[in-house]
């Protein structure tokens, strides 16, 4: 196993590195570098520039209009978008339904629905969980009766992130109670314009509104939608989460987190105290492990081999990794991590007080925000069991 780049791939990196430098606003690096909001507008402007060149369906066949790369050039991709202050690719299209649609859509569907996520110019939801239904996703109740072309529609979905900007929604849905619950789910495409949807916010502890209930009511949806075949919808849902579950461990974040971590830490006097710098090395350490284990992850799949069993790990430690930095990061500033507010933080004066800091604006919020990453795409304790039967057997 070879974890070393060759020099093709290191050319590679500095042609993606000279590239975002010349082509990522300023403005944004700056607002993603000290956790600052980012707005639709925002998120959608850098989704744009990147599908004016070709990288949002960066982990595209060329068959699709992507541009081919390797796994290894993607992991350098991402990680030279993170290290340079590139706001997160929003996964739910191009990573996420895209691969769907490619692998179990028809050609119509993939002419029609995969042009608008490689340009950026749609935006889409993800609808999974309901409220009794998170870890056991395979007990959802959101029922869709198909009548004549049509399915109708009706149930609710909970935690959509950003789904209220989203133009459309990928949905599992009940189209049969007979046999297993896994057995009767179906994969949906939802134009949310659509007559019936409603979309209501949820506000969380960091006082921003990143999940939404929504509503279905007698939801008209064309048969045409349905990707590939009627109660097989577990089984695309399952790839699905493969590609989310990899994405969540996010190690490139986390070592640009890491950085900011240091520069907080040596801002409020605290980089010297021996026994905060053990936190932060032990922390270094699991990032680097991290960093390792998805490598290894590359390196399997260049030899061919299927690493996908080792997901489940990937988002238990990415996830454990970012709720440590953030809590790290206010135990650095204190009290002053505590006040947030952001349109204050946003006109620029929120740190303009004495010991104040603008840097430390938002870190209360962020660690309210990152207690969530152990328990969405699979709780950590359902991904331990899958971990166990395996990989252990």
């Amino acid at each position: 196993m070879d974890l070393a780049f060759t020099p093709e791939e290191q050319a590679f990196r500095e042609e993606v590195r000279s590239w975002v430098k010349a082509n990522l606003p300023t403005e944004l690096s700056h607002k993603v570098h000290n956790a600052m909001r980012l707005t639709r507008d925002d998120m959608q402007a850098w989704a744009k520039i990147l599908g004016k060149k070709g990288w949002l369906g960066y982990g595209w066949p060329t068959q699709f209009g992507g541009p081919g790369w390797t796994a290894v050039q993607k992991h350098l991709f991402e990680e030279e978008c993170a290290l340079a202050g590139a706001p997160r690719i929003v996964p739910f299209g191009p990573v996420m339904v895209a691969p769907v649609i490619m692998a179990f859509g028809n050609a119509e569907q993939q002419q029609r629905f995969l042009p608008g996520i490689a340009s950026g110019e749609v935006w889409w939801s993800q609808g999974y969980s309901e409220p009794g239904s998170g870890s056991d996703l395979a007990s959802l109740k959101t029922r869709a009766e198909r009548v004549g072309d049509k399915y109708i529609v009706n149930g609710q979905k909970t935690w959509t992130t950003l789904g209220q900007y989203g133009e459309w929604i990928f949905c599992l849905v009940r189209t049969s109670t007979e046999g297993k619950p896994q057995t009767g789910i179906s994969f949906l495409l939802i134009d949310m314009k659509s007559p019936g949807i409603t979309v209501r916010p949820i506000k969380l502890l960091d006082g921003e509104c990143e999940v939404n209930e929504v509503w279905f009511d007698n939801v008209e949806v064309p048969v045409a939608n349905l990707v590939g075949e009627e109660n097989k919808g577990w089984n695309y849902a399952k790839h699905l989460l493969a590609h989310e579950r990899t994405n969540i461990a996010d190690v490139n974040r986390a070592k640009r987190e890491l950085e900011r971590l240091k520069r907080i830490a040596k801002a409020e006097g605290v980089y010297d105290d021996m026994r905060f710098r053990d936190e932060i090395a032990k922390l270094e350490v699991d990032v680097v492990a991290l960093e390792m284990l998805v490598l290894r992850v590359l390196s399997a799949e260049k030899s061919g081999k299927n690493s996908l069993d080792i997901a489940g790990l990937l988002k238990i430690k990415g996830s454990e990794i970012q709720q440590r930095y953030t809590e790290l990061m206010m135990q650095a500033a204190g009290p002053l991590a505590l006040p947030c507010i952001f349109e204050a933080m946003e006109a620029g004066w929120q740190g303009n007080f004495p010991g104040g800091n603008l840097a430390n604006a938002p870190l209360a919020a962020n660690y309210f925000n990152m207690r969530k990453t152990t328990i969405y795409g699979g709780s950590n304790e359902v991904q331990r069991n899958i971990v166990a039967q395996t990989v252990l057997g």
